[in-house]
This record gives C-alpha cells, structure tokens and sequence, in this order.
C-alpha cells in the first residue's frame, strides 16, 4: 500500500515518520507552524537518506513527494494516514484532532507518537473516535523498526489491520498492544531503568559514562539481538528458565533498586547530570552523534539482517516485498537494473576507497538479485538445484568513494539449459560514472551430485525471454576480454 500520508508536527519523530513514508514511496505532506520545522524536517531527512537505503540489497522503492503546507486542512486532505507528533499535552492534541478530522476523508487513520497517554484519553470529543489510535515510535523513526499500536475498544479489528498494513509497508513492526495502559511497554521499561540510573547518578555512586558504559558494553548487546527473558532463559542453561528464576528471583525481594522510588529532579542533581553528559560529548556535535548513532545501528542491524535474527529478519522480509526489478531508460531499456547499494564504512580500504573485495560481493548479489527473478528461490534450491559461478573477470574503472549510492546494470549475453553468461556493470547513482564492469559464467548444477544438470522449465520461462530481449542489444566490448589485455585504440 502507498498513498499519502500528512504528517502533524515536524520535530526529530515527525521528521523521522516523514522520512520513514517518503523514503518507501508515500508523497507526504507536513504541518507545522514552526518556522524552523522545514530546517529540522531536511536535517531529519539527510540523515535518513544516509541510513535507512543502507540497510537494504535491493532498490527501495522510489522516493515520494514532499510537500510544505501552510495550513493543516492543506495537510491532512486526501491522506490515507495521519501521523500526529504535536507536543505531549493531551488538550492541545484534542485541539488538533477536532482539526484534522473536520478536514481529513472520513476513514482515514490518525496514529498518535504519544509516549504516554493511553488511546481511550485521546479519542474524548473526537468527531471519529475510532480512528484514533496509539502509533508509538523509537527514535531513530527512519531506522528502528518498533512502533506501539495501541487501540481501544472503540478501535475495531478491520481499523488495526489496515494499520498493521500500513506500519508494515514502510518497514515498521507494528507491536500490537491488545490491554491499553500509561505509557504503553516500552516506555515503563525505560523509565525503570532510567530513574534506577538518576540514583546512581544522585548518591556519585556512578557517573554518566559509567551508567551508559554499563548498558552498551553488556547488557545492552545481549537484549540488542534477544531482549529480556530469551536472555535470561540462557542464563538458566539447560535448564532454561525455570533454573534462572529459581535461582535467581529470591533476589527481586532484596532492596537492590529504588524500585518506584523517584530522586528529585532539583537544580543540583540537574546540573550534575548536564555536566557529567556535556564531558562525556564534548567531542561531538548533536548532529555527529546522530549520524554515529546512524552508523552503529546499520551495522548492528545488517548483522542482525544477515543472520535472518531479531530486527534483521524484519527487515528482510521488507526487502523481499520491494519490487524485484527495474529498467534503464533510453537505448539501453531493455537491461535489468536489480541491486543499488551504498558504499559503507567497514568497506573502505587504506586508499579512502571501496576495498577489491566488495566489488565481488556487489557483482555476487546482483547475480543472486537475477537468480530470485528468474525463480531460483528456497523451494527451489530445496529441490536439490541452483546455479554456482565458474568464472569471474572484474575490472576497475574508476574509484567507489565512501558513502556513494552505487547500482548495478544486468545484461544476459547467452543462455541455455545449463549455462547462464552475464555482464554487469556497476555505476555511480551521483553521476552515472562507470566504477567496475565483471562478466560472470554461471552453471546450472544439481547440488547432490556438484554436477552440471538442466534447469528446470519454470526457470527457462523466465529466463528464456529475457536472454532473447538481451541479445537485441550490443555486446559490450568488455565481454571476453582477459585480464591485461589493452583496450583498442
């Protein structure tokens, strides 16, 4: 599903929800009175258009429109879906919600980012009710997954699957919270912590570096990838968790925490804390933490991602319900333009550009992104065939540079039965530049055996007419050509 979405408030959530929608294809349009809010939605969003493509191994969709509007009738008409990030006082979300639904078609869905109030507090007064609902983020919007789906009762099912469909088409993972409460799950885990952390700051028993040193050099990892009680059923060995709690539930009784206990947030413990995190940033602007924070969370989630795990299998299954493929426009429409990738920063080399392996792994997946087009996918290579690559022959052109938006051109120049022979060549998205060509030669092979083998029929009709539509274009001059040979004149 895209359409248009309007998003109310363009502070860090809204700027992220609006980068989440545009970034998957939706044209979005934003409300706020703010006269920095364009500023801080476009720094939102050059953040996001450096994060969020990274994650993938296949063109998102095409970016939608962004559109700037003066009043919030302009924003929210002809919208699928409003997402609404105004400020956490429940009579000015009221305000706008009367406002939104005196202009808004009726039906559409209003997803609320509020932290706190439960969905039957917003929807008092509102002329629909019903649509109303808890749509509950993570900062970074644009690259963490999670969103809170909180309805009430006056919420009926067929208003939550249409938003589970939405969330789940931009990439989000919509938690479904069936009982609402105060500040819904997540939060009242945070908050736990964080007023257990404003002790230990209170009573010097710890500083701020040392809290957040705690978190992510520990705990944090483990929950990263397996939350709290898969973390803890590990713990318990192969006894699991029956052993942990055993073992280790007399000791909630003991008085380890200030449990509800809530330090006074006076000027004193106020300044302590904003000097102690003011020393341990002094190094950074807010902005080069943001794009750290970026950075560490892309990594962390493609590692998730290429272990099909936790948030990496999220994302996986968005990635497979990207269309499969694109063309090249002008003479050459007929080539296949399946894998973009953006150049990252563990594959920058001594040189300050991409290092030689990557550009195997870029071809590599290109093939892969053919192979799942022409039908090569799990069942498929459950039945016992699959293609391997015999030859490889990848010359440079010009230099990948770091963080640069790179796609692969795909043109088959043979096929039959048994063999698959391909040209790929890997452009700059920026300027079209030519950075690498590689000619591949693929064999149709049975797995049991290792032996070359027919494909199967329904791989050869895919196949077969895309390699006759190829073999209208010009071979490139690359093609055939062995290493150290020198180009014609």
């Amino acid at each position: 599903m895209i359409g248009t979405a309007a998003i109310v408030g363009g502070g860090v959530i809204g700027g992220g929800w609006a980068a989440r929608f545009l970034l998957n294809g939706w044209d979005v349009q934003v409300f706020d009175p703010d006269p920095e809010a364009e500023r801080k939605v476009a720094d939102v969003l050059d953040n996001a258009r450096n994060a969020l493509p990274r994650l993938y191994d296949a063109p998102m969709p095409k970016e939608g429109a962004l559109t700037y509007c003066s009043t919030l009738a302009e924003a929210v008409d002809h919208a699928l879906w409003v997402q609404e990030s105004v400020p956490e006082r429940l009579a000015v979300k009221h305000a706008v919600y009367r406002d939104i639904q005196q202009h808004a078609p009726a039906g559409t869905l209003i997803g609320s980012s509020t932290s706190g109030f439960k969905p039957s507090d917003l929807q008092k007064g509102a002329l629909r009710p019903g649509d109303i609902l808890v749509a509950h983020p993570f900062n970074p919007v644009y690259l963490l997954p999670l969103v809170e789906l909180v309805p009430s009762p006056l919420t009926d099912d067929l208003r939550i699957e249409r938003a589970k469909d939405v969330l789940d088409g931009i990439g989000m993972m919509p938690l479904h919270i069936r009982k609402e409460i105060d500040a819904h799950i997540a939060d009242r885990l945070l908050e736990s912590v964080w007023r257990e952390a404003l002790w230990l700051v209170r009573d010097d028993i710890a500083t701020t570096r040392e809290i957040d040193d705690a978190i992510r050099y520990g705990f944090g990892l483990r929950w990263a990838q397996m939350g709290l009680f898969e973390t803890y059923r590990i713990a318990g060995g192969e006894a699991g968790m029956k052993h942990f709690i055993g073992q280790f539930g007399p000791c909630l009784e003991w008085p380890w925490s200030r449990l509800t206990d809530v330090p006074e947030l006076d000027q004193s413990l106020t300044d302590k804390i904003a000097r102690q995190s003011d020393e341990q940033s002094d190094a950074y602007s807010i902005r080069e933490l943001e794009r750290l924070r970026d950075d560490n969370l892309v990594g962390l989630l493609r590692a998730l991602k290429d272990r099909d795990s936790a948030a990496g299998a999220h994302l996986n299954a968005h990635q497979a319900s990207f269309p499969p493929a694109v063309t090249v426009g002008g003479e050459d429409s007929e080539l296949l333009r399946l894998h973009e990738v953006q150049v990252l920063p563990s594959w920058i080399d001594y040189n300050g550009h991409m290092t030689e392996f990557r550009y195997l792994q870029v071809f590599a997946d290109a093939s892969d992104a053919l192979l799942r087009l022409i039908g090569l996918d799990r069942d498929y290579l459950a039945s016992g065939h699959s293609y391997y690559t015999s030859e490889s022959h990848i010359i440079h052109r010009s230099e990948a540079r770091p963080a640069e938006r790179l796609f692969v051109t795909t043109q088959i120049i043979e096929a039959d039965e048994k063999r698959l022979h391909v040209f790929h060549v890997l452009r700059a998205a920026g300027d079209d530049r030519i950075v690498a060509t590689a000619e591949q030669m693929m064999l149709h092979v049975d797995s049991q055996s290792g032996k070359v083998h027919p494909a199967r029929q329904s791989i050869r009709e895919k196949l077969d007419p895309l390699a006759d539509a190829h073999a209208r274009l010009a071979r490139p001059d690359a093609v055939g050509r062995f290493t150290g040979q020198r180009r014609s004149p």
